[in-house]
């Protein structure tokens, strides 16, 4: 029993054994399921006696702490040296990419750029043009359209970067000008979303601001000696629209004062539809520079909406207005939504404007007045249109008297408060036009030669 026994515990050994060495050389230990055992780890591995001919791959050991500080230490200055190497390898990409595209993307033998995704070139610099204080200190405008941009060029505007967004809306430029130009290729749809058309036409340039004195105009040749003084206008729509009829008109300049809306505005530049370029517009006058922007002699006439309110009483009011002298700054001018301030009642500043009108602090110069169609312009002429909120300033009002001007009303049906500004500007304007054609047509007139040197 006892060698039996003995068999049995020899046979279970090597079995074990076999076991042990089974995996290619790997030593497989059972491991004790205990907690404390669980997180120890062996230091060396005691092999049976008769397995030490095989070679047993230890276990890597843990680096005391000092090596690890070392080993960090070394990570950290390797990953400090890649920065560069990454950021010269990125930047050498963009140098090739703005390269690349600069070499083969031509149209016309005029390199452009291709603007990549999330480029806010576009989004900045219409931006900041849209900016008064831009425009004014960095002397840059925005024109948007393929009629506005080629008026801008024939006149001889300088353009700086033009963003479009298909080469056929860029052939419907005039190439030749545009060769110091840069140019950029956009999408639509970012074009879309800095535009204030309702149907962009896919291309905006930014230019410099132009100089008057320096541009080309096309009507200059068929100018008249008459000019338009816009005072205290704030309405773009409204500007615009003056713009645009002076240019019908044949003009010969247009002054405006400070306190009108600047000129180069989108909204005004859309209403004047290139009235910009061709005839010079004076922005931020004051009343002296005003003066030296016109010719000598000179007579200045003011709208004055103030006169023949009451159509179906024309010839009492004419007779009536011609000795009316309004005794307000407010009472001159074409305001459409506030009532006649002749008939205003003044309840809390009473004593106050009494006391003005008698010591003469707050009186205007006596200027007569008389209609539209009357004759009035028959010399160089100017003619002020002052803003529907504020009417003409005390200023325009002395200078048509120093001038021995004139105010002039446009007789409208009863109930009829006034004419928008604009309309009553392209109304009279017309009319001065037309006075003065049939006084330069006339034979063996003396002034017709002193005008036509003073405006050539």
């Amino acid at each position: 029993m006892a060698a039996y026994m003995r068999s049995v515990i020899c046979l279970v050994s090597m079995e074990r054994s076999a076991f042990l060495s089974r995996g290619g050389g790997v030593v497989l230990v059972e491991s004790k399921r205990y907690t404390r055992g669980l997180r120890r780890k062996p230091v060396r591995v005691f092999m049976p006696e008769n397995e030490t001919h095989k070679v047993i791959k230890p276990r890597p050991q843990p680096q005391p702490a000092g090596r690890d500080v070392q080993r960090q230490k070394v990570g950290k200055v390797t990953a400090t040296v890649k920065h560069p190497e990454e950021d010269f390898v990125k930047a050498s990409n963009v140098h090739s990419t703005m390269k690349h595209a600069v070499v083969k993307d031509q149209v016309d033998g005029l390199s452009f750029e291709r603007a990549s995704p999330g480029d806010k070139r576009l989004g900045r610099l219409v931006s900041v043009a849209r900016s008064r204080t831009f425009r004014e200190h960095q002397g840059k405008i925005l024109l948007e359209g393929r009629r506005l941009i080629c008026d801008a060029l024939d006149a001889g505007a300088n353009p700086q970067m033009v963003f479009f967004s298909t080469v056929d809306r860029l052939r419907e430029l005039p190439l030749d000008k545009l060769k110091r130009a840069t140019l950029v290729k956009v999408k639509f749809e970012d074009i879309k979303l800095w535009s204030d058309l309702v149907a962009p036409q896919g291309v905006i340039a930014i230019f410099s601001r132009p100089d008057p004195s320096r541009l080309d105009f096309a009507s200059k040749g068929h100018s008249v000696p008459l000019s338009l003084i816009c005072d205290n206008i704030r309405d773009p729509g409204n500007l615009g629209t003056m713009l645009r009829c002076a240019a019908a008109a044949g003009c010969h300049n247009v002054l405006l004062t400070k306190g009108c809306v600047d000129a180069w505005e989108p909204k005004v530049l859309r209403a004047a539809m290139g009235a910009h370029f061709r005839l010079p517009i004076y922005p931020s006058l004051d009343w002296d520079d005003v003066e030296k922007h016109l010719p000598k002699p000179v007579t200045v006439h003011v709208a004055d909406r103030s006169c023949g309110t009451d159509g179906s009483r024309e010839p009492e009011d004419s007779q009536v207005n011609a000795s009316h002298k309004p005794s307000k700054a407010g009472d001159y001018g074409w305001v459409s939504t506030k009532p006649n301030r002749n008939n205003m009642r003044y309840e809390e500043y009473d004593s106050d404007s009494d006391s003005d009108c008698e010591d003469g602090g707050l009186s205007l110069p006596r200027v007569d007045s008389q209609p539209y169609h009357e004759s009035w312009a028959q010399s160089p002429t100017a003619l002020v249109i002052g803003g529907e909120t504020h009417g003409l300033s005390i200023e325009a009002v002395q200078l048509a008297e120093k001038t021995a001007g004139r105010r002039l009303f446009i007789p409208v049906a009863p109930l009829v408060d006034s004419l928008n500004s604009a309309m009553a500007a392209s109304i009279l304007l017309f009319e001065g036009r037309k006075q003065l054609l049939k006084l330069m047509q006339t034979p063996g007139g003396e002034w017709k030669s002193k005008a036509g040197e003073q405006f050539s």
